[in-house]
């Protein structure tokens, strides 16, 4: 648990600015978080990719272009699930809004589509993309197939060798996939390598971002094509139950399946909003990726957000069993919301976040991945305080690609919840 930032250094920035749509304001801050630190060379970029994106946004043509494929590809909107047994046994009432029953088995898809479209539209040659747990390389492998454009994604080494089914899946649908082997070799190091390709051709190749981090647009760009997740929830629960839940619960890496889910709640201020970030094998620098609750301000692959960072600013690696967690900063609009207090962030360490995908698939028949498990067990805990409360949860993805782990782990004698 963290203490509330509010009132430092915001630049007068409030909620009420986010919830009105004044932020990102015209330099692509929220409050001080944001913006854009980037090569010259690839200033003129962004600002083609911020008016393409706003142009299209606009436009009910593509609007509707989108639409129809989360509609008849991704098969959307997904299922919002009432979990009986975890409920009964955590004293609550719990629903799942199951982004697991997505196309490519997770939320990145609804992103990947939608910039795909968008880089279709403005004409580019090929799509670069990178990724950590591997499906938002999936996702932007099969968005590209799709759309007939050429795709290459960058990935670590490390995240190549635990996330093997999803290297085998990005070839098959016809992406190149490229391991990174150096820097940290995980997600970090996959993104570096992807900023450089850009910066070689910044006009004929799009950059295919999977989170809502980098320098502005992106942040923005991905919040808006994952808020269909918090909207379809939203609307759900108060098909299925009436009411709006008492707290919304989801995973936080990077942050596009959390900020997708939280941005359409964050104006019920009777809503309790729970980040759950990657608490690894300790609090040390270098044993965790709890960047909301342990960072500080510094900028990172074009952006200013929190990270986590030495005395000296230099950005320290991370541990965590999730690869798609292991990231050392966290998107400006989760740095603002954590400032601010709108919305609590937590960590859940890794033995906790295993047992946690172990209980609910025994008692639920649903394998979640392990980014999906920190919320799960974030979720418990929360449970614990608010006897009898309604809790919907962001199952950001399926676990099939985190078996191999699962595996390694048992072999080496497992995990201390």
């Amino acid at each position: 648990m963290i203490e509330s930032r509010a009132g430092a250094g915001t630049s007068g920035a409030t909620l009420e600015d986010l919830i009105a749509g004044r932020l990102p304001d015209e330099r692509g801050r929220f409050g001080e978080f944001g913006g854009r630190f980037v090569p010259e060379t690839l200033m003129p970029a962004l600002g083609l990719l911020e008016h393409g994106a706003r142009e299209a946004l606009d436009d009910a043509a593509f609007r509707d272009s989108y639409a129809a494929q989360l509609r008849d590809w991704i098969g959307r909107p997904t299922p919002l699930t009432r979990a009986e047994r975890l409920s009964e046994a955590w004293g609550a009432h719990l629903w799942l809004k199951r982004e697991d029953l997505a196309h490519t088995g997770a939320h990145k898809i609804n992103n990947a589509i939608g910039q795909a479209l968008l880089a279709r539209r403005m004409g580019a040659n090929r799509v670069i993309a990178e990724t950590g747990a591997g499906q938002h390389g999936v996702a932007s492998a099969a968005a590209c197939s799709r759309l007939g454009l050429p795709c290459t994604v960058y990935m670590g080494e490390v995240d190549a060798a635990r996330q093997r089914p999803n290297v085998q899946r990005m070839k098959l649908l016809g992406a190149e996939v490229v391991q990174v082997t150096s820097g940290d070799r995980t997600l970090r190091a996959a993104i570096d390598e992807a900023l450089r390709d850009w910066v070689s051709d910044p006009e004929g190749t799009y950059y295919l971002l999977g989170s809502a981090v980098g320098p502005h647009p992106y942040p923005w760009l991905v919040r808006e094509l994952q808020a269909v997740i918090g909207i379809e929830a939203r609307d759900g629960m108060i098909r299925a139950t009436g009411s709006l839940p008492d707290g919304v619960v989801a995973c936080v890496g990077g942050g596009s399946n959390a900020i997708g889910l939280f941005h359409p709640f964050l104006a019920d201020a009777e809503v309790e909003l729970l980040g759950i970030e990657a608490g690894g094998s300790g609090t040390g620098l270098g044993e965790h990726a709890a960047t909301a609750s342990h960072g500080s301000p510094g900028v990172l692959h074009g952006s200013r957000s929190l990270l986590l960072q030495d005395p000296y600013g230099q950005v320290r690696d991370t541990h965590s069993v999730s690869a798609g967690l292991d990231y050392p900063g966290v998107g400006p609009e989760h740095s603002f919301l954590a400032e601010i207090g709108r919305v609590r962030y937590e960590a859940v360490g890794d033995g906790e976040a295993v047992a946690a995908l172990e209980e609910c698939a025994a008692a639920e028949g649903i394998i979640p991945a392990l980014e999906s498990a920190h919320a799960l067990a974030g979720a418990k805990r929360w449970a614990r305080e608010r006897p009898g409360a309604v809790i919907l949860l962001g199952l950001s993805g399926r676990g099939d690609k985190d078996l191999g782990i699962l595996d390694g782990l048992r072999e080496a004698g497992g995990l201390v919840a």
